[in-house]
Order: C-alpha cells, then sequence, then structure tokens
C-alpha cells in the first residue's frame, strides 16, 4: 500500500499544495515552522480521521479562510482509493472514500493503517499513565473496530458512573443498586478491553525488545511492562473492594482506565533516568513494534511517517534505522528535516527509491 497523489487546500499553513509521491521515500526538507510537519499531518488526516497533534479540527483551517480539504489516492492491492476530508467552520466533519461519505468514522480506522514518528510522542514517556493507554488504543484500533467501540462506550459508563458518585457525595444518600447498574456494564466492557490489551501485550513487547536491541545494537537493558489492575483481581470485585474509596473520592479508582505501561532502563524508570538519545531509541523502537505489529496483523505494509528523527540520534543509531529502510523492512516511507544535504547524503548511502521535496513558508517543490 501506498499514497501515489497528496492534496491540500487551506489547510494550516498552505493555501494549496498538489504531490505526486514516491511509492519509497519521500523527503521534506526546510527551515522550521515551514510547513513540512504539516504534511505530514494532512496524511494522518487520510489515514486515521484527525490530525496528529491537535483534536480540533477547525484548528487546522488556514486563517482567513472557512474551509480546509485534504485529499489523497492510495494504491492497494492493485486497486485505487480516494479519501478526502473537509471541514467548516460550524459544520460537521466531512470523510469520504470514493466520494461516498462514511456513516461512521471508526468504519475508516484501520484500512490504510499509519505510524508516525514525532518529536512530541516524548510525552509518550515523560506524561501520565493516559498517553501510554492512548497508544496502546491507537494500535489495537487499527486492527480492530470492535475494540474502538468498546472503548467509546466504557468511558462514555465511566463517566456517568462518577457523575452519580458526585450526586451521591452531594446529596448525602448513597445508592449502591443505582451504582451496579454501571457496574454492570464496565465489568463486561472493562473485562474485553483488558483482555484484548494483554493478548496486544503478549504480543508486541517481544517485537519491541527485538527492535531496541536493533537500533542500540544490545548496548542497553530496557524493559517495557504492562501494569493493569486486573491482572490481580477481576473488576466485578474490585468495584466492591473500592466502593468506600470511591464514595470519598468521587471517582471510580478502579478499572481499565487506570492501565499504563512501566519504560526502564537498566532497571530504572526511563523517564528519570533515560538520556534524550537513550528516550528518543526507546520512542522509536515502540514506533517501529507497532509498524511491525500492524504489518503483521494486516498483511501489508503501513505508512511510515518520520518526523524530524534525525535530531538527537547519534550517527550510529540513525545508520542502523536506514539500514532497516533499504533493506525494505518498511512500504513508502515520509521523512521531515531542517536539512536538505544531511537528508540527500542519507539516502544517498542507501540503495532505495526517492523523492525530495523542498519546503518553503507553505509551498512545496520537487527537487530534481
Amino acid at each position: 500500500m501506498y499514497l501515489q497523489q497528496l492534496s491540500v487546500i487551506n489547510f494550516k499553513n498552505y493555501a494549496e499544495a498538489r504531490l505526486e509521491l514516491s511509492p519509497g521515500v519521500n523527503a521534506f526538507t526546510g527551515n522550521n515552522g515551514a510547513g513540512k510537519t504539516n504534511l505530514l499531518d494532512a496524511i494522518h488526516y487520510l489515514s486515521l480521521c484527525k490530525s496528529y497533534f491537535n483534536p480540533i479540527d477547525t484548528q487546522q483551517i488556514m486563517q482567513g479562510t472557512d474551509v480546509f480539504m485534504v485529499s489523497g489516492t492510495f494504491m492497494k492491492n492493485e486497486q485505487t482509493d480516494t479519501v478526502a476530508c473537509s471541514v467548516k467552520r460550524n459544520q460537521k466533519k466531512q470523510f469520504k472514500r470514493n466520494k461516498k461519505d462514511y456513516q461512521r468514522l471508526a468504519d475508516h480506522i484501520g484500512l490504510f493503517p499509519l505510524v508516525m514518528v514525532s518529536p512530541y510522542d516524548v510525552s509518550i514517556i515523560i506524561e501520565g499513565s493516559e498517553e501510554r493507554r492512548r497508544f496502546v488504543d491507537n494500535v489495537i484500533s487499527q486492527t480492530d473496530n470492535q475494540y474502538l467501540d468498546e472503548l467509546i462506550a466504557y468511558n462514555k459508563i465511566l463517566i456517568n458512573r462518577n457523575a452519580v458518585l458526585k450526586r451521591m457525595n452531594e446529596s448525602g444518600r448513597f445508592d449502591i443498586s443505582l451504582l451496579e447498574v454501571f457496574d454492570e456494564q464496565l465489568v463486561a466492557l472493562g473485562a474485553r478491553i483488558f483482555e484484548k490489551r494483554k493478548a496486544f501485550m503478549d504480543v508486541f513487547t517481544p517485537i519491541f525488545n527485538a527492535h531496541y536491541h536493533f537500533i542500540s545494537n544490545e548496548a542497553e537493558q530496557v524493559e517495557l511492562v504492562y501494569e493493569s489492575q486486573l491482572l490481580q483481581d477481576n473488576l466485578a470485585d474490585l468495584l466492591v473492594k473500592y466502593a468506600d474509596r470511591d464514595r470519598v473520592l468521587q471517582r471510580t479508582s478502579a478499572g481499565i482506565h487506570r492501565d499504563d505501561l512501566l519504560f526502564s532502563i537498566h532497571g530504572m524508570p526511563m523517564k528519570k533516568f533515560g538520556s534524550q538519545g537513550q528516550q528518543k531509541s526507546f520512542l522509536i523502537a515502540l514506533k517501529l513494534a507497532q509498524y511491525t505489529f500492524l504489518y503483521q496483523q494486516k498483511g501489508f505494509k503501513p505508512l511510515l511517517l518520520l518526523d524530524d528523527i534525525f535530531d538527537k540520534l547519534d550517527e550510529f543509531r540513525v545508520t542502523k534505522l536506514m539500514q532497516m529502510v533499504s533493506d525494505h523492512n518498511f512500504g513508502q516511507v515520509f521523512i521531515t528535516d531542517t536539512s536538505e544535504q544531511r537528508v540527500a547524503g542519507v539516502l544517498n548511502g542507501i540503495e532505495v527509491n526517492y523523492k525530495l521535496f523542498k519546503v518553503t513558508g507553505g509551498e512545496v517543490n520537487a527537487q530534481d
């Protein structure tokens, strides 16, 4: 699978741009703020129906205009699919494949799988558990549409249960029978989500370990561990166990919404003891493992977007990563970097077809 063509209109800092793309490597170079990453985000829209960086669609509309449009043509199994997304202020987002509207955007997720590697991904390491759960959910959702529906339903029930706990606290009346209605629903959905996360991590963890060892040449010992309350107790028992605590806190303190991933290096937390280079290697290994997992599950290669990945990676690790590209472990790859010479030097050093684009102030031009 690959993206043949990309078009954007009034998207972020682009009034209009149309690109014919290489099925191999596509590299966008230019100064910071020129719009390189915006092109990757446009591709992300076509695959996952949303921005990678900003959940508010209308904030992607170019200043002074009222609507943006992003479209692209995918080639998969000798079949062409045209995907288009448009957002107009004060209107519902429109998303179409081959000119037909989707009833549910979830039906599109996973058709054209994508993996993005960005400097912003450091939040997976340094921020709270919500970022790590989002990473896991993003991967599973691209292989299991039902999972996304189950997750949305679980979160709605969780919000309602928390609202009931708050009202009970305000009124001073604790109605256990009302909570039991929500508990029954949470238990059923939470158990399914937990089993899917656990099964995913059982497959994903050894893939991650293999990628990190390759990138670091086995110079560092890292560990990735799935942490969940449901590994020790079932959710029904946990909700009973924490009922009094929930009353006081006015929120649900047990469930899959508290799951986390633990990252360590040499037995110490990666967040505190990993250097910038080690954290970046860890993140790249996570994303490459995501790529391998999606490839294994889907049966074809996802798109790989590498945003500013050469920064803070030493030459050895860059070489190892590009070796994987030259060995054709990946399909279509998109790269951004501030240095045209650096990118050209790296790509010329491996046997791969590539196309170079120069980005300047919202304009993009293919280079000879």
